[in-house]
């Protein structure tokens, strides 16, 4: 492909912007790309989590501004244009049932911050930046962020970083829950690959409803949280994975699944 790359290795998918020569700001050809390649995801059973990163010392500068006023919508047309473009494609993210873990490493502004949050897990190293930079531009913050940062943060630091469209670096960012770990300079791919490959040995049914549950957390009353959590439990128990992670605890042998310890 022209703007991403996209590798799968031992139920790894790894996909990478590649415009590197522009932050790898997403422009028409790169919104095309992304959304072929994240819409094959639910039809691939191979795979056990999904990194998304950035090449050339950047995640994502957001929307390239450079083609931005180009041409003449009107707001029906913009509407739609925005909820086939970017929406279809972030939704699809959002709902994947496999774990999203972002590899942020430089910055991640406007879109490109709102792909971050995608993710389940946010990785950065001490150079990446962020920044809810919609305002400066007179736009309205988009790709979803209205639902995923007031979760993370709350409502009102949400309002506070999309009014004030500042930036702040990543332990910032790990202090208001945006960040999971901020990894040495140069090694947060190695630090998502050694995650996500640990999912490998995770029981997929298991995973992907636990994920689910969370999800739907937020919107739901106890009780539907319960009942989610009763039926989850009840097929959780059926699958091998279960039965052969109890025969290795009578065995006293280790887990299966086992998370990874933090980079030296």
């Amino acid at each position: 492909m022209e703007t991403i790359n996209f590798e799968v290795e031992d139920g790894v998918a790894t996909l990478t912007l590649n415009r590197p020569q522009r932050k790898n700001a997403i422009d028409a050809v790169m919104r095309e790309e992304l959304k072929e390649v994240v819409f094959s995801l639910p039809r691939r059973r191979d795979l056990r989590a999904l990194i998304i990163t950035g090449a050339g010392g950047s995640f994502s500068a957001g929307g390239d501004i450079s083609v931005m006023g180009q041409g003449t919508l009107t707001p029906e047309e913009g509407r739609d244009r925005m909820r086939h473009d970017y929406l279809s494609w972030i939704e699809a993210i959002l709902r994947l049932e496999i774990p999203v873990i972002a590899a942020v490493d430089g910055p991640a502004f406007g879109a490109g911050f709102s792909l971050a949050l995608t993710a389940d897990i946010v990785l950065a190293t001490p150079r990446s930046r962020f920044c809810l930079s919609f305002m400066r531009l007179g736009l309205v913050p988009d790709c979803a962020v209205f639902y995923t940062l007031p979760r993370i943060v709350g409502q009102q630091r949400a309002k506070e970083l999309a009014f004030s469209a500042r930036d702040f670096d990543a332990a910032e960012a790990q202090r208001m829950g945006i960040v999971l770990e901020v990894t040495p300079e140069g090694r947060v791919l190695e630090r998502a690959q050694q995650m996500a490959r640990c999912f490998a040995n995770a029981a997929p049914a298991a995973l992907a409803m636990t994920k689910r549950a969370f999800n739907v957390s937020m919107n739901s009353t106890l009780e539907t949280m319960m009942d989610i959590e009763a039926a989850g439990q009840a097929v959780a128990r059926t699958t091998q994975w279960h039965t052969d992670a109890v025969q290795r605890f009578l065995n006293k042998q280790p887990s299966a699944f086992q998370w990874p310890s933090k980079l030296d």
